[in-house]
């Protein structure tokens, strides 16, 4: 594994979504490592590292695309835990989804998000999303 490489948490409840980042890296030829987590409790254990079905995230250069709406623990309910624990407060996270609320988008930016990506309808638009997040973070990562 290329310990360079950005591992990518999409912390998200909906398979087809999941299956649609997982295409869209396929046709970006996007190659870094993707984590799943179902919920924000599932994507707070694995980050912490704690005991669990689902392997960690390694702790370093890591990235979390977080949708908003899921059971259990919501996006902006994660936000709040992620921002206050002193161990994962500086991961960079990007809000990819469905909701165009601005009570949304400015709660999350209240939360230092680093975007806010609406989900597009088509799957040629989601990849190019997907292929222009990582060509940014990969620009990021290199100053």
């Amino acid at each position: 594994m290329n310990d360079k490489a950005i591992n990518i948490l999409l912390v998200e409840d909906d398979e087809v979504d999941v299956m649609n980042v997982k295409r869209a890296f396929k046709k970006g030829m996007i190659t870094n490592p993707l984590y799943v987590a179902n919920n924000g409790l599932e994507a707070l254990s694995m980050l912490r590292g704690e005991a669990g079905e689902k392997p960690p995230v390694p702790k370093h250069r890591r990235l979390i695309l977080l949708d908003l709406n899921m059971p259990k623990m919501n996006g902006l309910e994660f936000l709040e835990v992620l921002r206050s624990d002193p161990d994962l407060q500086s991961i960079p996270v990007v809000v990819l989804t469905t909701s165009d609320e601005d009570r949304d988008r400015i709660e999350a930016y209240h939360y230092n998000v680093a975007g806010y990506i609406l989900k597009p309808v088509t799957f040629s638009n989601f990849a190019e999303v997907m292929t222009t997040l990582n060509k940014y973070w990969t620009l990021c990562e290199m100053l």
